[in-house]
């Protein structure tokens, strides 16, 4: 039996194990598992449950409950014909193609099952991608990151901390202070100006007592849309309360707040570092295989490393020029369009086919301001060019985007029916989650 091994349970990752396990494991147009499967997939994550990425902000303010949103890996592997490995990637040896996972551990530091050791004919590497903070001093020690659902989680009971303490008067202001301008620092901020007024009529909390500062290094908010769309944001920003600091760089951090290159200090007791991204350290030191300066793996255009075709990347942590010559940015649509070729090429490969160039498509992007607004562009076949959208529309495409998600990895009936569940349990649930 060929073994392929897919490292990252994120969306792309997720959505490639989906794939191959329907169409190696099952029937041909059956829900029915082969008796005797041509190909073994393996999906190995550290967590024991996925949630969407972008979603992570709304995790953080309290806007989402990440308990009640998250797909459990080993439920998801045994209704979609794949294996599930609970574990991180320790080493490999590409002469052996053998990969190790370290041990898993509980919260008290005890082992709970031991380092194993997986073999693989194939192997996808889709780990994502993590904050970059270009090693700016006390960054790391003294700022907050939305890399991960328990980085958010972590966030949100801070939140929840200083809440009681302005509820019970033991603090008389709640600063809050986000580096970086782009989708996720925007919508965070939102987030939280709703979260904000949702504790005002809960609590004895005036929303006045909550101060938002936004810092963006570039001229304007959301650098990889057009400059309009960025100041419009800002200008929504503005009227939500929010103070938007535009052309202005950290030079360090502490746990009083952050100083600036010009040596203004921002005080701030929650501190939100979402400026740049960039690959895992472990991977420049993953057998030999070539990095770039963000650690991110030298794919070709068919998606193979370039050290080893046996070795597939995608997704934040792959560096690719497609077949147009152009770079492939960092982003949820271009993990998407990456899983899709990487099914099709690995697919090829056991049937003896010609493997395929990867091609990117910027089909434009979108940015919620919580229930206020959105803002963003559309591209693709149906609009020529590129199509500025905001408000409602923008709203409705932008909550479409997780519904396709779901729709990826579940199929439309059980998406349809998911979406369905979840507006129910908001319309009988607190809108902020206070616990």
């Amino acid at each position: 039996m060929q073994k392929i091994v897919i490292i990252g349970g994120g969306a792309s990752g997720l959505h490639l194990a989906t794939r191959l396990g329907h169409y190696f494991n099952f029937s041909q147009g059956l829900r029915r598992r082969r008796k005797s499967p041509s190909v073994q997939v393996t999906l190995v994550d550290k967590n024991r449950t996925h949630i969407w990425k972008p979603l992570l902000h709304q995790v953080a303010a309290g806007a989402l409950d990440a308990n009640m949103d998250a797909l459990n890996y080993q439920v998801h592997a045994r209704a979609n014909g794949y294996e599930f490995q609970l574990g991180a990637l320790q080493s490999l040896d590409r002469k052996q193609r053998l990969l190790k996972l370290g041990a898993v551990l509980d919260d008290d530091g005890c082992e709970l099952v031991p380092a194993r050791e997986l073999e693989y004919d194939y192997l996808v590497l889709c780990i994502g991608s993590q904050s970059n903070d270009f090693s700016t001093p006390g960054v790391r020690q003294h700022c907050v990151f939305l890399d991960s659902s328990e980085q958010a989680q972590k966030f949100h009971q801070q939140l929840l901390n200083h809440f009681l303490r302005l509820e019970t008067c033991v603090e008389e202001k709640l600063q809050i202070a986000i580096v970086g301008g782009g989708a996720t620092g925007v919508e965070l901020s939102a987030e939280l100006v709703d979260a904000a007024k949702l504790m005002g009529n809960y609590g004895r909390i005036h929303s006045d007592a909550i101060e938002i500062t936004v810092i963006e290094a570039g001229p304007h908010l959301l650098p990889a849309l057009p400059a309009r769309l960025g100041n419009n944001a800002e200008k929504e920003l503005g009227k939500m309360g929010v103070r938007v600091l535009t052309s202005c760089n950290i030079a360090g951090a502490s746990a009083s707040g952050l100083t600036t290159g010009d040596g203004e200090e921002i005080p701030a007791s929650i501190r939100v570092w979402a400026a740049g991204v960039k690959a895992p350290e472990f991977l420049s030191h993953l057998d030999g295989l070539a990095t770039n300066r963000l650690n991110q793996l030298e794919v070709t255009t068919t998606l193979q490393t370039q050290s080893d075709p046996h070795i597939f990347a995608m997704g934040d942590c792959a560096s690719c020029i497609d077949g147009d010559e152009q770079r492939v940015p960092p982003r949820a649509q271009a993990a998407q369009q990456m899983a899709t070729l990487t099914a099709n090429n690995l697919i090829a490969l056991f049937e003896d086919k010609p493997l395929k160039h990867f091609y990117y498509r910027d089909r434009g992007s979108l940015v919620s301001l919580s229930k206020y607004t959105a803002v963003g562009n559309l591209m693709g076949a149906l609009v020529k060019g590129s199509l500025t959208v905001e408000g409602r529309i923008a709203g409705f495409a932008y909550r479409s985007l997780y519904r396709m998600h779901l729709a990826a990895i579940h199929g439309w009936p059980k998406a349809m029916l998911l979406y369905l569940v979840g507006q129910a349990n908001r319309a009988v649930s607190p809108r902020l989650k206070l616990h």
